[in-house]
């Protein structure tokens, strides 16, 4: 079998909201790597040894003191390094360079101007014929007051390709205030745009290299090649890390950890859950044994799904306990918020420690845990705060006295691969494919007290939003969606009778990493068929809203 981590990249993060994305890129093309913080150990960055470094961007500035460097250690490791905006200032400065802030700040689209056909550029750009107002606008740049601390290398390299009239153009994505305005020894410049002239910079003989943009974000052209050239051709890495080899090496791993003993698994019906069910079954089989909790609050015919889809198609042995009367009850008269998720998760840990107990010669416990929980807990802990995290069900953790070891073969994935990974095993889109929905369920998408009426009108009036979307082919377009009851009558006209009924919200966002989103601009005339649909065929409602609220500064769950 295949050693899916025999080539593998060391990403440092420097606090960059792209940092996690870098990472994702770097997967998707088929190599195995890890985040770690930037004052990780020099142990641990040995220890990992790995084919290549990338060091990532992040808010803070170079110029000032006590702000984040590159572990020395980084540079004797005897592989490759790419530095990604604070990177490439970081490694300059580090290494002799001088990095100083800029009089023109790049943020969003910059034009790239290459040099040569660097290794790290290698066949993304097409040679061009230049019209000679772009050859007088560049040589005018190369005597202005910015490139004034350019070398001379790079001085004569441009004017070598300006006197063949040619010009290497890309688009890019930056963000930046700082800029590198001196090379260390034995680096050139490899790329500039017309506000920063080391846009680019390299040390062939060590294979050191900087950009000063993002090629991890879609913005950047070709981005994705330029990671590709670095981890392929230049850190000499092979594409291993694929859905297939993951599954395959997951279950070796399964069997040898779990030997003969049984696993309880909490299945919550949600991506990481399903996955992580069918994963184990297909490595242990009956020596798996999933507990299914209805609390009452999960979308309309959730649990019969849950029930169909892997007690009968895939086989799977199956608890399902009915504990909607329980948590009803248990919620009447609770309107906070955070009370009601600890009263939920309370609840449920109670419910699913009981059946855990009845299951006998069980030893493990898997839980769903994925890469950036792990991600989360680690920077947590370099950074000396207190962060919750990964909860079962998301509303709370798991006693310490239950007797069982954890099992968490989904710890080095992410959301994304979680979900091929899904595909792969045969799990229906329906499951594979549903937006985020969150641990508590549709308590925090009902402000206020939970109502079993409260729960049956959310339902329907969610399954039609959601049912719509499918229809018209918005639902994979946005990143979320929802439907949120207000507890609050407004007044309607039924009939020919004036009536007070209650009010159905609308929510849509899109969103690449959860962090911040913005509202769906869905169609005037989608979102009043919805509305339609919903004041007409769910009892009790008169008025349907849709929220144009973006995060931040609002939240994208109501509650």
């Amino acid at each position: 079998m295949k050693n899916i981590h025999q080539y593998k990249i060391l990403i440092l993060d420097f606090g960059s909201q792209y940092t996690q994305l870098i990472a994702r890129r770097i997967r998707e093309i088929g190599v195995f790597c890890e985040m770690m913080h930037y004052d990780v150990s020099e142990s641990m960055i040995k220890n990992f040894a790995p084919d290549g470094v990338i060091l990532s961007g992040g808010p803070e500035s170079v110029t000032e003191p006590q702000t984040p460097r590159i572990p020395n250690v980084v540079f004797h490791l005897g592989c490759p390094i790419l530095g990604i905006c604070y990177g490439m200032q970081a490694m300059a400065q580090q290494l002799g360079g001088q990095v100083e802030s800029a009089k023109h700040r790049e943020y969003g689209y910059a034009e790239l101007n290459f040099f040569e056909n660097s290794p790290l550029f290698q066949n993304i750009f097409q040679n061009n014929e230049t019209s000679s107002l772009s050859t007088v606008r560049d040589a005018s740049l190369l005597s202005s007051g910015v490139y004034k601390k350019v070398n001379e290398q790079r001085k004569k390299t441009c004017n070598k390709v300006m006197r063949q009239n040619t010009k290497f153009r890309l688009d890019v994505w930056m963000s930046h205030g700082d800029q590198v305005t001196e090379l260390p020894k034995n680096f050139k410049t490899i790329a500039y745009t017309h506000t920063c002239p080391i846009a680019a910079m390299a040390d062939e003989s060590k294979k050191f290299y900087g950009v000063q943009f993002h090629p991890e974000v879609t913005h950047t052209h070709q981005g994705l090649e330029i990671l590709k050239n670095f981890v392929f051709n230049i850190c000499q890495c092979k594409a291993l890390w694929t859905p297939q080899e993951i599954i395959s090496d997951s279950i070796t791993k399964i069997k040898r950890q779990v030997k003969n003993d049984s696993v309880i698994l909490g299945l919550s019906g949600g991506v990481d859950s399903s996955v992580l069910a069918v994963l184990l079954h297909q490595a242990i089989g009956n020596q798996l044994t999933c507990v299914f909790v209805d609390t009452g609050l999960l979308r309309l015919h959730e649990a019969e799904q849950i029930r169909e889809t892997f007690a009968k198609h895939f086989d799977i042995r199956l608890i399902s306990v009915d504990a909607k009367q329980q948590f009803y009850q248990t919620l009447q008269g609770i309107f906070d918020p955070e009370l009601k998720r600890k009263t939920i998760g309370s609840l449920f840990i109670e419910i699913f420690s009981q059946e855990c107990q009845k299951i006998k010669n069980a030893k493990w416990l898997a839980q769903g845990t994925i890469y950036p929980d792990v991600i989360e807990s680690a920077g947590a802990q370099s950074q000396q705060t207190a962060h919750v995290i990964k909860s079962h069900h998301n509303v709370g953790g798991l006693p310490e006295n239950l007797p069982f070891q954890l099992l968490e073969p989904l710890r080095e994935l992410f959301k994304d691969e979680v979900r091929k990974i899904g595909h792969q095993l045969g799990l229906p889109d329906f499951i594979i494919n549903r937006h985020p929905f969150p641990g508590p369920g549709l308590a925090v998408r009902i402000l206020g007290e939970i109502k079993p009426e409260y729960v049956s009108i959310l339902q329907q009036a969610d399954a039609i939003f959601m049912e719509e979307l499918h229809n018209n082919d918005y639902y994979d377009k946005v990143s979320q969606a929802f439907a949120v009851f207000l507890p609050v009558k407004s007044v309607g006209v039924m009939g020919d009778a004036r009536k007070y009924d209650y009010v159905i919200c609308l929510r849509a966002v899109n969103t690449i990493d959860f962090m911040t989103a913005k509202w769906s601009h869905l169609p005037y005339s989608l979102l009043e068929k919805i509305a339609n649909r919903i004041i007409n065929e769910v009892p009790g409602i008169s008025r349907v809203t849709y929220d144009i609220s973006s995060k931040p500064p609002a939240t994208i769950e109501w509650e």
